[in-house]
């Protein structure tokens, strides 16, 4: 297993390694935030670029994988799915500019623009990891299907993490309140119209930002 993830390493060194860049400047602007202000309010952006490093994390281990039985993929596939919308939740966290002052707001919205394209770019790629393991098991039509599903699903956990404040774990710690906002907005939609208005939205526009990030990377092959 050890060797897998090496080589798996080795073949995406590249590509890690402009992450880690991209990610460290993230890091560098939030400092140089801090330091200006001396304030820690932006401090939860690191948090929430960690939680969208997890699902890259668990599709980069299973494609280190050479075999994998039905049964293990289900299970990392939910674990996966509880977490993806932490990627392109960041985008959200725009909402946080009103309380910028007008002297910070260029930076404020540097610094939140490009966490929110590092957990774009760590979505999308995460995403297409996920395409590639589904096709060993499903035919392309099934898998595009899924991924449809599968950015709905995401864009409508970015709106119950956002507006109705659940996180990822919750499925297991609050289960029953979660639940019953689920089926409140699936069964009320039009006291829920900005629960569907959102994941509709952001669905369509993930749907978009995929298939553009997929054909560039296609394309750059």
């Amino acid at each position: 297993m050890m060797d897998n993830i090496i080589t798996l390493f080795q073949k995406r060194f590249k590509t890690l390694s402009l992450l880690t860049l991209s990610l460290s400047f993230c890091i560098a602007l939030l400092v140089i935030r801090m330091k200006i202000t001396q304030t820690m309010y932006f401090r939860f952006l690191i948090w929430n670029l960690f939680l969208a490093i997890v699902p890259y994390a668990i599709t980069t281990y299973l494609v280190s994988l050479k075999k994998i039985r039905l049964i293990k993929l289900v299970v990392y596939f939910i674990i996966w799915l509880l977490f993806l919308p932490n990627a392109p939740y960041i985008i959200t966290d725009l909402l946080h500019l009103k309380v910028s002052s007008s002297s910070m707001l260029w930076l404020d919205v540097l610094m939140i623009s490009f966490f929110a394209i590092n957990g774009l770019l760590l979505f999308y790629l995460s995403l297409l990891d996920f395409k590639a393991i589904v096709e060993q098991h499903l035919n392309t039509t099934t898998t595009h299907i899924i991924i449809i599903i599968v950015l709905l699903l995401t864009s409508f956990g970015m709106y119950l993490g956002r507006f109705l404040r659940y996180n990822s774990w919750e499925i297991l710690s609050n289960i029953n309140h979660l639940f019953t906002d689920i089926i409140n907005i699936l069964l009320l939609p039009k006291q829920h119209y900005n629960a569907w208005l959102f994941t509709i939205c952001f669905g369509f526009a993930l749907n978009i930002g995929y298939v553009v990030f997929k054909n560039i990377k296609t394309d750059i092959k």
